[in-house]
């Protein structure tokens, strides 16, 4: 263990793509490039608040160091950058994106594996589209604890390392409804292999650039997937390795009810990992038409029941990026089947889990739309209903009525057919083990993280320090915690800003 200047710094993406002759300065198109050099904004007054171990121990780091942690001067062996991308935004080819807000430290060889750190909230960047580049407490709190909750429920995520509050007011309309307000300032450490999109490549090929999209292709096939090759059969099975883990990873968003809320394919790692944690939310009422998106609440293209649709647009456009690099373009199509098969495999495996079945077979088919119809019926919790099903004694609805929010509307008959039919099919012995494990007693519920967001905005970190601890460990009973956390969305945030609505604003 050491400080940020004893890691191994490399500086592989800026040695082996094309860059940005200009360093730093205003926001600006950068033809031809895949990043630009930038410094962070040091904090007028950082203080470490949060801090993962776990992360820390990973790449070999001491806690402490607020001030390069809060967007202070690099230490030697760092090059700092933003990244250049594109995206479309809601349906939308939106053109340059890139970090808007986000400045890369460098990459870290620990000697078991390389992870790229960025701080999040540290400045503008060529990519600012004249934003301050700066992040709020709110949301940093909200990404920190959800990376790292997501990790520890088994769903493929970036990790955070670090939260600095910066000392400096930032003003943001929350609601995009020009109620505007300073907040406290913030800035996450994250940690992946790499923040690479598919929108990465997608603006290389939007712009007619073949020999851009070739280097960063190249690049980043040597280093993430190093037994692709760089022909066309290599291209293609990358292609399939990236359809399989995006698959993957939304089956196991659906398994938990997690939304992510702004699906753009700048916001799709190339490494199926989630990454971007701004208006997600979770499922309290098991609703497939919600979004925790106020900017898509018209439309709800990012609702949790289109997620797994949206994956494969969202692939369809990667694979449209790679094309120029494919003379047999059929064989994309063939990808994006693909990942169709891949998702479905996933969830038949994750609904035998939930159910606690021996194995998926064809006719469960039936038994899951049943149940997906009846939990819609009347305001159902899911993460409590799923939960509660794995330690019920016989088929009868009495059991579960702690997972609705009015018990008098219960829809008993309905529910005890289909409990009766379930309790045959599991021959009155479902897999408790599995379904304890695939069904978590505790998510990051909008409300809760709300709760540590309103304690910390008064200096008081206790509340995020202890979700952090609890969400370590999601799947185990914590009755210490329960009273405080097992239970349905109290009545007060039903309506509030932040438990049921949120924006991308950071």
């Amino acid at each position: 263990m050491g400080q940020l200047s004893d890691l191994n710094w490399l500086t592989r993406f800026l040695s082996e793509t094309p860059g940005d002759e200009q360093v730093g300065g205003s926001s600006r198109q950068v033809p031809n490039a895949c990043w630009s050099r930038v410094l962070p904004t040091p904090a007028p007054n950082p203080k470490l608040r949060l801090w993962s171990d776990e992360i820390g121990s990973l790449i070999g780091l001491d806690r402490g160091e607020a001030e390069v942690l809060g967007g202070g001067k690099p230490v030697t062996g760092m090059d700092t950058y933003a990244q250049r991308y594109g995206g479309h935004q809601f349906g939308n080819w939106a053109g340059q994106l890139g970090d808007g807000r986000a400045i890369t430290l460098g990459e870290v060889d620990t000697g078991s594996g390389v992870w790229e750190l960025q701080l999040k909230g540290s400045g503008e960047t060529p990519y600012s589209r004249h934003s301050d580049g700066k992040a709020v407490l709110r949301s940093s709190i909200r990404e920190f604890l959800c990376s790292e909750a997501m990790f520890h429920l088994g769903v493929p995520t970036t990790r955070a390392l670090s939260l600095v509050t910066t000392g400096e007011q930032v003003m943001r309309d929350m609601l995009y409804n020009g109620n505007k307000q300073l907040e406290q300032g913030a800035v996450v450490c994250r940690v992946a292999p790499s923040f690479i999109r598919l929108g990465s490549f997608q603006i290389h090929a939007m712009m007619g650039d073949k020999e851009t999209l070739e280097s960063i292709v190249e690049h980043t096939l040597k280093h993430h997937f190093p037994d692709c090759g760089f022909d066309e059969d290599g291209i293609i099975e990358w292609a399939r390795v990236v359809a399989k883990t995006t698959a993957e990873m939304i089956a196991h968003w659906m398994r938990v009810g997690f939304v992510h809320g702004v699906m753009n394919t700048d916001n799709m790692s190339i490494h199926g990992l989630t990454i971007d944690y701004g208006p997600y939310g979770w499922l309290e009422d098991y609703n497939p038409g919600w979004t925790p998106n106020t900017t898509d609440s018209g439309r709800r293209r990012y609702r949790y029941g289109a997620q797994p649709q949206i994956g494969a647009w969202n692939i369809a456009r990667f694979l449209e990026a790679i094309s120029p690099l494919v003379e047999n373009t059929d064989r994309l199509t063939e990808v994006l089947e693909f990942y169709i098969s891949s998702y479905e495999d996933s969830m038949n495996q994750i609904w035998a889990d939930k159910l606690g079945l021996s194995a998926f077979i064809e006719s469960d088919s039936e038994l899951i739309i049943e149940l997906n119809e009846l939990l819609q019926k009347v305001e159902t919790d899911m993460t409590i209903f799923f939960r509660e099903l794995g330690s019920i004694q016989e088929p009868n609805i009495e059991e579960l009525k702690f997972a609705f929010y009015d018990e008098s509307s219960i829809p008993n008959e309905e529910w005890n057919a289909w409990l009766a039919k379930w309790w045959e099919r599991v021959d009155s012995n479902p897999d408790r083990e599995k379904m304890m494990q695939t069904n978590p007693k505790y998510v990051l519920r909008n409300w809760m993280a709300q709760l540590a967001i309103d304690a910390a905005e008064n200096e008081d970190y206790s509340v995020c320090e202890e979700l952090h601890r609890l969400l370590k460990a999601p799947y185990d009973e914590q009755l210490v915690f329960e009273s405080n956390w097992y239970h349905k969305r109290p009545e007060w945030a039903r309506h509030r800003v932040g438990c049921s609505m949120l924006s991308c604003s950071s």
